[in-house]
């Protein structure tokens, strides 16, 4: 195959082989070559949506809180007034009784004994007033004929007299007699919820009007209802200078208003009204101690419970208030973040105050034509665009 034409293939081969080899390198080439293409170059992602809103422009009254416990308006002990077995209890232990209500019932028969004594000794003593009378009349007429003396007829005189007091001695034992029988029935001094029998029928009692005699139970009124708190020396004087200036009406000569918020609550349940404030602050806790009345008409309320007290603590007054979502904390700073003109993102540090109605007041830091991001706070970065979206400040401060 050494001929012309063999010849001539191998030339066309070895061609086809150079042509393969310069397109794999110039592809390779081509390769390198987009690798090396710079990363700005590459398509930016495009601004992180978020939502933002105005704050919004109220009036507003600040309101302090303070820990509360209450306790009842009347609390009674009920004792008897006298001893003797008990024969029956005439109530359900936990349930709620009214004034006049028979609570226990005491052997009376040893009174009713007694009285009866004091009915027979009524009548002898009636009957000795009736005696004196007659005698003494007898001798205001026989004395006209100085029958008998003067001093006869004033020794019946002094005869009648002793016997009025007998006869009055006799009708104050006979009342007290019946008093007795009247106190074997013991009744419910006030209404309110009753506590559980302490003493069981068949049992002995002592019973005294000097506080000794055997405790029976305990009735507590529950509407209205007390709360007492301690107020802070510095809340104190901040009410004193508000008072002052004419901006706020003191709680000693006025019934400023208070709102309860109960233990696993959210938001006040119960209003009421501040009717006490102590002379003096406890030098121990430099505190002042203050009461409230509240209303417990469902009797939800039960003294001894804990609640959160809140007070009004200023006049009304123009604010600017957001959802508290929209707060974050820059370590020791409460911040938000503001969407300026161009639409980057600026870190503001404001100034916090209360809650009003699920917002948060914002006391300084903010201007009323600010847009602050109150969704999506997690992916804005400060100096950096975001797209935002305009929504409405929500009234119960979630986005």
């Amino acid at each position: 195959m050494s001929g012309p034409d063999g010849s001539r293939q191998l030339i066309k081969r070895h061609d086809f082989v150079q042509v393969s080899a310069i397109a794999g390198l110039l592809a390779a080439a081509f390769a390198l070559s987009g690798c090396d293409k710079p990363a700005s170059q590459a398509a930016a992602p495009p601004p992180p949506p978020v939502t933002v809103a105005q704050p919004v422009k109220r009036t507003v009254t600040d309101w302090d809180e303070f820990t509360g416990r209450f306790e009842a308006v009347e609390e009674v002990q009920v004792r008897p007034r006298v001893g003797g077995f008990v024969n029956s209890v005439e109530f359900q232990d936990g349930a709620i009784v009214r004034q006049g209500d028979l609570l226990y019932v005491i052997d009376p028969r040893p009174f009713e004994a007694v009285a009866t004594q004091a009915e027979g000794q009524l009548s002898d003593a009636r009957a000795r007033v009736e005696l004196a009378k007659r005698e003494l009349d007898r001798g205001l007429n026989l004395v006209q004929t100085s029958a008998v003396s003067e001093q006869v007829v004033d020794q019946r005189r002094q005869a009648l007299q002793a016997a009025h007091a007998a006869e009055m001695q006799a009708e104050g034992a006979l009342k007290a007699a019946k008093l007795n029988i009247e106190f074997t029935h013991v009744a419910a001094p006030l209404t309110g919820r009753v506590s559980r029998h302490l003493v069981s029928p068949g049992n002995l009692v002592q019973g005294s009007d000097t506080g000794t005699s055997t405790l029976l139970t305990s009735i507590v009124a529950l509407d209205p209802i007390y709360i007492y708190f301690d107020m802070d020396e510095a809340t104190f004087i901040k009410y004193s200078k508000l008072w002052f200036e004419g901006r706020r009406p003191s709680s000693r000569d006025t019934a400023n208003p208070v709102q309860v918020t109960l233990a696993g609550e959210t938001k006040p349940s119960h209003e009421g009204t501040v009717n006490f404030l102590d002379n003096r602050l406890d030098v121990s806790t430099g505190t002042l101690r203050s009461r409230a009345v509240v209303k417990n008409t469902d009797l939800s309320i039960l003294p001894g419970q804990f609640g959160r007290v809140r007070l009004i603590g200023s006049a009304p007054y123009e604010a600017l208030l957001i959802p508290d979502v929209a707060i974050a904390t820059d370590q020791s700073r409460k911040i938000v973040f503001v969407v300026k003109p161009d639409d980057t993102v600026e870190a503001r540090p404001v100034v916090l105050g209360p809650l009003d109605d699920g917002l948060r007041v914002i006391r300084d830091g903010l201007k009323a034509d600010d847009r602050v991001i109150v969704n999506g706070i997690q992916r804005a970065r400060v100096g950096a665009k975001v797209a935002p979206q305009t929504a409405q400040a929500p009234a119960g401060g979630k986005p």
